[in-house]
């Protein structure tokens, strides 16, 4: 079945009632389980709306087409990733290298659990990559970022914060999918995730001394 054309990836409207929010819930589940299986190429709102059990004119009704249903995936995503980013970070209960380093292992950990549906995320995201509600998320994320640098590297300037920020962020992203894309076992992840730490914070110690 061809997808309904539509330029809007955001959600048609906002359920109010248990019923509607259970639906949503129905069709989110259902979503995860067919990007999971099919990949991004595969995944229709036709193949979800039957995972879920529901019409494709009541899955319409929230989400007008297939990117705005990927979106919905992919920002609950970022909701979570930017969670664990500001639990972590904004902990001043703990010195700056124990809250990167928890950072790091928890990141890890999270990408290598969830490989399967981020895998399939990335794929689908040149659907709304350029969207505005994406470079909030993305915003969002490297101010999280620049906060805790701005307490772990005081005497730094904020050329050589915003480069470590963009470094340690790029480069989580981009080793996470990378380790991510094989089965680890729990001691594979935990030594991976020291050593990434071991590095980041080595390399924090050193801007900080000069």
């Amino acid at each position: 079945m061809t997808e309904r054309p539509s330029h809007s990836i955001s959600s048609r409207k906002q359920p109010k009632q248990a019923r509607a929010l259970e639906l949503i819930s129905a069709i989110l589940e259902a979503a995860v389980q067919v990007l999971a299986s099919e990949g991004a190429q595969r995944f229709t709102t036709t193949r979800v709306a039957e995972r879920a059990g529901v019409s494709v004119g009541s899955l319409y009704q929230y989400f007008p087409n297939k990117a705005a249903l990927l979106f919905r995936l992919q920002s609950d995503e970022w909701q979570q990733t930017g969670g664990l980013l500001r639990t972590i970070l904004e902990d001043d209960q703990r010195p700056p290298l124990e809250r990167l380093r928890r950072l790091v292992h928890a990141f890890i950990r999270s990408e290598c659990e969830e490989a399967a549906v981020r895998g399939a995320l990335n794929d689908a995201a040149p659907l709304y990559r350029d969207a505005p509600e994406a470079h909030e998320a993305r915003d969002a994320g490297e101010r999280t970022i620049q906060s805790f640098l701005r307490e772990a590297l005081p005497e730094a300037s904020e050329a050589v914060r915003a480069l470590a920020g963009g470094l340690i962020g790029a480069t989580l992203s981009a080793v996470g999918k990378d380790f991510s894309g094989s089965p680890r076992t729990d001691a594979e992840i935990e030594a991976y995730a020291d050593a990434m730490a071991d590095m980041f914070c080595a390399y924090l110690i050193g801007l900080g001394h000069r």
